[in-house]
């Protein structure tokens, strides 16, 4: 019974679980199902959400790999003996060392995920205690985060039996799930107007440290007088021929072109042909032209993808709120929100965090590191771009230029320093994003110097984390998920 079992929850965690377009799919067939909603329309709900967020991944896949040619290029041009910061060389890296380091495979990763989801799921359903009200969805997110986790908890206590080692991490993980895409519940109604989702990703604690700073940064400006200061980027009109960059599609085009093009004319046409990027005979000038329009196609198609999946979510995720998780919200891909808010704040994080992460790069070749990090694209992109896109909503343009650079030396720095400690480092990846460069070290940190009491003093700091922000707003707290338009409107009348 415990192995028919077992293969049934391999076959959906496998094929339903950590597919986040079938899992996002599946939910919403849930929710219109317990919605009692016409069996045509279940369907085409759930056709509907997950072909648009198979176009998001086209999307995000296309973006990735067009910044490829960059990412190989400065590693083996220059013979940099690196580590990558991105989340798949981070999974891969733990995949290899597993068993070479502890002894273990990777075969249990994912009987913790299976413990750190329901654990997720208990806490909401019994939100009135908790406080908590996002269910992580991301599936190959979780993947990422439970191979790490996993890797953690064994460099904490290597000789932890298999058990322990799942129920404890299972705990601390789920417990993150749930508390840190919570925070970004409130931050992310707001930046919506109430489109009843959360993020699920891997910088949720950077997500709402930099929005409230970006907050306290445009009421320090007012103070001040600096109104001018504070403008949003799609509040900026610009005067004569930069009016041109007013255009989101147009200012990420020329942008990239600049961004791209000096890279790719450091790496060599010499270099790209070797290397099969470019062909024998193509031409320089276009192959350039070409990868740095691309990356203003791709983004546009990921902003389709995202049109096309939120609505549905959100109109069918009520039927789950109404009847299994009172109160709930879905928690998923942080490239969900680039279809909020100012458009060019997607681009501007992107090169802002740029700047900051090859200034850390150039800091640790300098420095004589241990560890020299390649800054993979993912972590390079979505962090930085979701920074900027909640820093411009929240605390204007300022915000989301200063917050996506700073992020950007973080992810570097923090992920050289940990990844080096743990040994991940030697394995040529770690997952480099802004929670695992920051949260996470602080986390192994009080695990491993303080044992066991460590596991249970990050556990209860995690949950106490929402009942901090409940009592913060006691009113508003559940309001601002279960009817928006009045939480906007009662805060109008407190102000």
């Amino acid at each position: 019974m415990g192995k028919f079992l077992l293969h049934i929850w391999t076959y959906f965690a496998t094929n339903i679980l950590t597919q986040p377009a079938y899992l996002i799919g599946f939910i919403v067939l849930l929710g219109y199902l317990l919605l009692r909603r016409p069996f045509y329309e279940c369907l085409a709900g759930f056709l509907k959400a997950t072909v648009g967020y198979f176009i998001l991944t086209v999307g995000s896949a296309g973006l990735v790999n067009n910044f490829r040619p960059i990412l190989v290029g400065l590693k083996d041009r220059f013979n940099l003996d690196a580590m990558v910061t991105d989340p798949y060389f981070g999974q891969n890296a733990v995949d290899v060392g597993l068993e070479e380091t502890f002894g273990r495979t990777f075969g249990d990763v994912m009987i913790l995920l299976l413990i750190a989801f329901i654990l997720n799921i208990t806490l909401v359903r019994f939100q009135k205690y908790t406080k908590l009200r996002a269910v992580f969805t991301t599936g190959n997110v979780q993947i990422q985060q439970a191979a790490t986790a996993f890797w953690i908890l064994l460099f904490c206590f290597p000789n932890l039996g298999r058990i322990e080692v799942l129920v404890f991490m299972g705990i601390i993980l789920g417990c993150y799930w749930a508390v840190a895409s919570n925070l970004t519940v409130g931050i992310t109604q707001e930046l919506t107007e109430g489109a009843g989702f959360a993020v699920a990703h891997q910088q949720m604690f950077g997500i709402y440290l930099f929005a409230k700073l970006s907050e306290w940064m445009k009421k320090d400006q007012k103070k001040k007088g600096l109104n001018k200061v504070d403008r949003k980027l799609e509040d900026i009109e610009l005067p004569g021929f930069l009016s041109i960059f007013n255009e989101n599609m147009v200012a990420t085009s020329l942008l990239m072109l600049f961004f791209f093009g000096i890279i790719l004319l450091v790496l060599g046409k010499d270099y790209l042909i070797q290397s099969e990027f470019m062909i024998e005979g193509q031409s320089f000038l276009f192959y350039i032209l070409t990868t740095s329009l691309n990356f203003a196609v791709y983004l546009a198609i990921l902003q389709l993808g995202v049109r096309t999946f939120v609505d549905e979510l959100t109109q069918s995720f009520q039927g789950i709120s109404n009847t299994i998780l009172p109160g709930a919200v879905p928690g998923i891909d942080v490239a969900a929100t680039f279809g909020f808010g100012s458009p060019n704040a997607v681009t501007v994080g992107f090169l802002f965090g740029a700047l900051g992460q090859f200034l850390m790069i150039g800091l640790l070749i300098l420095l004589r590191s241990p560890t020299i990090v390649i800054a993979g694209f993912i972590p390079l992109f979505f962090d930085n771009a979701v920074i900027a896109v909640f820093a411009n909503n929240r605390g204007g343009f300022k915000a989301a230029c200063i917050f996506p650079f700073l992020s950007g030396m973080i992810q570097v720095g923090g992920s050289a320093l940990f990844a080096t400690w743990i040994g991940l480092s030697k394995f040529g990846g770690y997952i480099g994003m802004f929670d695992w460069a920051t949260a996470w070290p602080f986390i192994t940190v009080i695990m491993k110097f303080a044992g066991y009491v460590g596991v249970v003093l990050v556990a209860v700091g995690l949950l106490i984390i929402p009942q901090l922000q409940y009592r913060k707003d006691p009113e508003g707290y559940f309001m601002i998920v279960a009817d928006y338009e009045q939480y906007k409107e009662n805060r109008q009348k407190n102000k």
